[in-house]
C-alpha cells in the first residue's frame, strides 16, 4: 500500500499533463473537472475541491461539478457547505439523481434528518425512472430504513456509507 506522500506524488504525476494544458487554457471547465476528478479519486479532497471550485466560478450552473464539489466538501468535514452546494445544484436541476442521492445520505447520516433524507430519496425515485435496478433497490432500502426511524424505531440507523461520486450513481 502506498503512503500518503507516495499517493500524492503519483496523483501529481497523473494530473501533470492536464495541469500543463490548464496553463494555456485556465478557464477550461472540462480540464478543471478532470484534474479535480484525479485528485478526488486519490482521496485528496481539498485539492480536488479547489479545482471544482475554479470550474464553478466559470460555469456556476454545472450540476455535475457542483455535486462533486459537494462530495469533496463532505469528505473534508464541511457537511453544511456540502449540503448547501447540493441544494444549489438542485436549484439548477431539481431531479438530478446524484444530488438527490447524496443529499439524502448527508441529511440522515450527518444531520440525523430522516425526514429530509426520505424526501430527497422519494424525489429521486419519482423523477428518475432510468435509475439502474441496483441503485433503485439501494434507495428503496434506505427509504424503508428512514420510514422505520420516523415511525419510532430509533434502532433503525442508516445502513449506508458515504455519498458517491457522479460516475457511480446511475
Amino acid at each position: 500500500m502506498l503512503s500518503f506522500e507516495q499517493m500524492k506524488h503519483k496523483t501529481d504525476l497523473e494530473a501533470a499533463p492536464l495541469l500543463e494544458e490548464l496553463k494555456s487554457d485556465p478557464n477550461n471547465t472540462n480540464l478543471l473537472f478532470q484534474v479535480g476528478s484525479i485528485y478526488e479519486g486519490a482521496h485528496q479532497f481539498k485539492e480536488a475541491a479547489g479545482y471544482y471550485n475554479r470550474a464553478l466560478k466559470i460555469d456556476p450552473k454545472n450540476v455535475a461539478v457542483r455535486t462533486e464539489f459537494a462530495s469533496c466538501l463532505y469528505y473534508d468535514g464541511n457537511v453544511d457547505e456540502a449540503i448547501q452546494q447540493l441544494n444549489q445544484a438542485l436549484q439548477y436541476s431539481p431531479n438530478d439523481a446524484n444530488s438527490l442521492f447524496n443529499l439524502g445520505v448527508m441529511k440522515w447520516r450527518e444531520k440525523h434528518d430522516a425526514a429530509g433524507a426520505l424526501a430527497a430519496w422519494q424525489q429521486l425515485l419519482k423523477t428518475n425512472s432510468d435509475l439502474s435496478a441496483d441503485k433503485k433497490t439501494t434507495v428503496e432500502q434506505f427509504i424503508q430504513e428512514a420510514k422505520q426511524h420516523i415511525a419510532g424505531d430509533k434502532r433503525s440507523e442508516p445502513s449506508f456509507a458515504a455519498p458517491v461520486n457522479s460516475a457511480k450513481t446511475q
